[in-house]
């Protein structure tokens, strides 16, 4: 085996996927300590089995948002955010933790995809394996990535309202703007601009992560960027409360729970169906 092979299987990660609850580790919590001699919060011990599985099937780094940022640093912040989707992307692993589902009978009641980030997290992830809430895989048998399991990919796509083709080979950027749009319009954040911020990586665009901004703001900003990138006007086309950033916006994602009345227009920005974005951007 060449010594680049040797150094790449040694160097793989895991990622964990899940929905925050009680007790979770920060990195001074965990800074210069193992793991397993943490306390007994909810947290500690969800990261405590992620580690172990991870273990399990022989790898030695895992990654968490929990730990594994210093969030009172607002540069390691920013580049976080701004590397997050690629950081599932690269990884060999991603562990989904579902820790409302308590048997196998359906992942779509769980609150895992009601969440903003754990959007990019799926899509983002070539290999998934979904645990319950006892960490036991969600499917029978010893899965290696339930994105290639027909059944469980039928599941994630009713539960998403995304096309399979995206779920196992998703590209991020601006195509098709309006159902990427349309695939988040469901989901919350516990941080009302995170609603704008996680989506960053889905378009692959880079901008500035101002806390206290409010989400109309961040979410023009977003909407502000794909238009003058992409040329897709069709993100303009909603009905409901507009934004105080700019009236062409809306205030939030719920308006683009709709169908679009008209196809998405990409390419060239100055083809855009006679409408004056720069203009609108004002």
């Amino acid at each position: 085996m060449e010594i680049d092979d040797v150094l790449s299987e040694y160097f793989e990660f895991v990622m964990l996927s899940h929905r925050w609850g009680k007790g979770e580790p920060l990195l001074l919590d965990v800074q210069g300590k193992s793991i397993y001699d943490l306390g007994g919060t909810d947290g500690e011990a969800k990261l405590q089995m992620f580690c172990i599985l991870a273990l399990r099937r022989n790898f030695q780094w895992v990654w968490s948002d929990t730990c594994c940022i210093d969030k009172d640093s607002s540069a390691e912040l920013q580049e976080a955010i701004g590397s997050m989707f690629s950081w599932y992307h690269w990884s060999s692993l991603t562990i989904v933790h579902l820790s409302d589902v308590f048997d196998a009978a359906s992942l779509i009641g769980s609150d895992w995809f009601t969440r903003g980030w754990t959007l990019q997290e799926l899509l983002a992830s070539h290999t998934v394996l979904f645990y319950k809430h006892d960490w036991s895989l969600y499917s029978k048998g010893d899965a290696v990535n339930h994105k290639t399991d027909p059944v469980l990919l039928e599941e994630l796509q009713n539960a998403t309202g995304i096309a399979k083709q995206h779920l196992t080979n998703f590209s991020p950027g601006m195509d098709d703007a309006r159902s990427r749009l349309h695939w988040a319009s469901g989901r919350r954040t516990t941080r009302p601009e995170d609603l704008a911020y996680s989506l960053f990586g889905i378009f692959q665009v880079h901008l500035p992560i101002i806390y206290g901004e409010c989400t109309p703001k961040a979410l023009g900003r977003l909407l502000a960027e794909i238009i003058s990138h992409s040329g897709d006007v069709s993100v303009l086309d909603w009905v409901g409360e507009a934004s105080s950033f700019n009236s062409c916006f809306p205030v939030d994602l719920v308006p683009y729970q709709t169908v679009p009345h008209f196809q998405p227009i990409s390419g060239d920005p100055a083809g855009r169906n006679d409408l004056d974005v720069e203009k609108a951007l004002k």
